[in-house]
């Protein structure tokens, strides 16, 4: 899986955030707030393919956090890029 190329993250008043374009006449657009390790894993992730175990690899490496943790929380994250359309599969 990949990050979709057509996400950018922007800093609108002090916040990262992605906005997600919804199509012309169907959907609204919509803001996607990133908290710091969203925005650091979208980073070390953009523009190379990975799977989950190199999330769990990044946030192992990042934080002081036990490999099963790391797991769920990238499990989650990865799921949440996936429903906001943000991964290219």
């Amino acid at each position: 899986m990949k990050i979709d190329s057509k996400i950018k993250v922007r800093d609108i008043a002090g916040e990262k955030v992605v906005i997600m374009q919804g199509r012309l006449g169907a959907d609204l657009t919509r803001i996607i707030q990133l908290n710091g390790s969203s925005q650091w894993l979208l980073e070390q992730l953009a523009d190379r393919d990975f799977e989950v175990a190199d999330v769990v690899e990044l946030l192992t490496s990042r934080y002081d956090v036990d490999c099963q943790t790391a797991t769920a929380d990238a499990m989650t994250w990865v799921e949440q890029l996936r429903e906001n359309k943000m991964l290219v599969e």
